[in-house]
């Protein structure tokens, strides 16, 4: 009897610590899922500042006549997000050059490992020696060579991605598998330096062709020679770097190209109406000099400081934290340029996006550039005017910045 009794208060006590264990999924009560990663509305990349969400009058600050019908100004409402304080610099980009190249360099070499998944990764704890023979095949050979230096081969600099396609997914509603809808890119990812040859005609720009990316002069400066393909795969390259390394990931949104709309916004520095990222009408201030790096009266370049472009905190930043804004490089966003498209977007985080192929007509290859350049006049500084490039193309006067969606309601959130 008493042996029966033992056993069954064991069993009792066996069912009791069952059910506590698991008390939250077993009595009813709505209480979510349990073991959530949590988040803080802290996260603050490096070199990024905060844009809170908003709302502007987008489109031209004064009377432009010649856009008033096609470019009608409207009220947007944007979501925050961050943006890098100034534009990608030389260095910064070369980083991603260098990553590039030493991956290649790592998988000739064989070191890899296959983690728990089954996928095969890169070992990067294994040091690199480009004087290795096995590593020839990177380096440019016979007559490619010039006075038998030993350089990278740049044409192999290629950058696998992949995305998912959210927009087409969208619009086929689950008929499709989800296959028909991961993209994959292959980019090459070393600048275009013989762009500032090649933008200029009967122009002596080839010591900036030769050393503008490469000379240390120039590391703090903004990256040129960048098409917005290569803009695309950095922004996906940073996100791979930023989860593989932060402990709080960003998940696979991500760094990515600001919208036409986030763009002006966060130019705008929170000011209405007004043609400049300085709150102000005028290119100069009140001591006559120069607010921004252009092209000043009929061609007097180094009037404002800089021949060609400056470094990428130079000239004071907007009330956002923004520098360069306005001049130094135009700025490639993630936008397609269509000329009436104010007419049609959304009033909500507005965008119009298309994915231009290959075999598309020119005319859709077209993305929305912003901010004006060192080359450009001083019209196309004013916050309200925009451009256009293809999207192959890249030149001396053209860069891009990163954008990251603010996840939350408010950076002073503390969930």
């Amino acid at each position: 009897m008493v042996m029966q009794f033992r056993g069954i208060i064991f069993i009792g006590l066996a069912i009791t610590l069952l059910t506590s264990c698991g008390r939250n999924n077993n009595t009813g009560d709505l209480v979510g899922v349990e073991d959530r990663p949590s988040w803080k509305n802290d996260i603050n990349p490096y070199g990024m500042v905060n844009i809170p969400s908003g709302t502007f009058m987008m489109g031209p600050s004064d009377q432009d006549i010649s856009f008033s019908y096609v470019q009608r100004p409207k009220a947007i409402s944007i979501q925050g997000f961050y943006m890098d304080e100034t534009e990608i610099s030389n260095n910064e980009y070369r980083q991603f050059v260098h990553w590039v190249r030493d991956s290649i360099a790592h998988l000739i070499m064989g070191d890899v490992f296959t983690d728990d998944y089954g996928n095969e990764k890169i070992d990067w704890s294994y040091e690199l020696d480009y004087r290795d023979e096995t590593l020839d095949e990177m380096f440019y050979q016979g007559n490619d060579m010039v006075d038998g230096r030993r350089e990278i081969d740049v044409r192999k600099l290629n950058f696998q991605w992949e995305r998912y396609n959210l927009r087409a997914a969208a619009l086929d509603k689950g008929k499709s598998p989800r296959s028909d809808f991961v993209e994959k890119f292959q980019i090459n990812v070393y600048p275009d330096t013989l762009a500032w040859i090649r933008d200029f005609a009967y122009s002596f720009n080839e010591p900036m062709s030769r050393n503008y990316f490469s000379h240390a002069a120039y590391d703090n400066y903004p990256v040129v020679g960048v098409n917005w393909h290569q803009a695309q795969a950095f922004c996906n390259w940073r996100t791979k770097i930023w989860n593989a390394q932060k402990e709080q990931q960003i998940g696979n949104d991500g760094f990515r190209l600001p919208t036409e709309a986030e763009w002006e916004y966060a130019s705008r520095g929170g000011h209405e109406l007004v043609p400049y990222p300085w709150g102000a009408y005028s290119l100069r201030n009140a001591k006559g000099c120069l607010l921004a790096n252009f092209k000043p009266g009929r061609g007097n370049y180094p009037e404002d400081g800089g021949q060609w472009t400056v470094a990428v905190d130079k000239y004071d930043p907007n009330d956002f934290g923004l520098y360069n804004m306005a001049g130094n490089v135009s700025e490639w966003t993630s936008s397609a340029y269509h000329e009436n498209s104010y007419a049609f977007l959304h009033d909500l985080n507005p965008d119009f996006k298309y994915d231009a192929t290959d075999e598309d007509p020119d005319a859709f290859k077209r993305k929305v550039i912003r901010g004006g350049s060192w080359k450009d006049v001083g019209y196309f500084l004013r916050t309200g005017v925009r451009d256009w490039q293809y999207q192959d193309t890249a030149t001396s006067y053209l860069g891009f910045r990163c954008a990251l969606t603010f996840q939350g309601r408010s950076i002073n959130d503390r969930y």
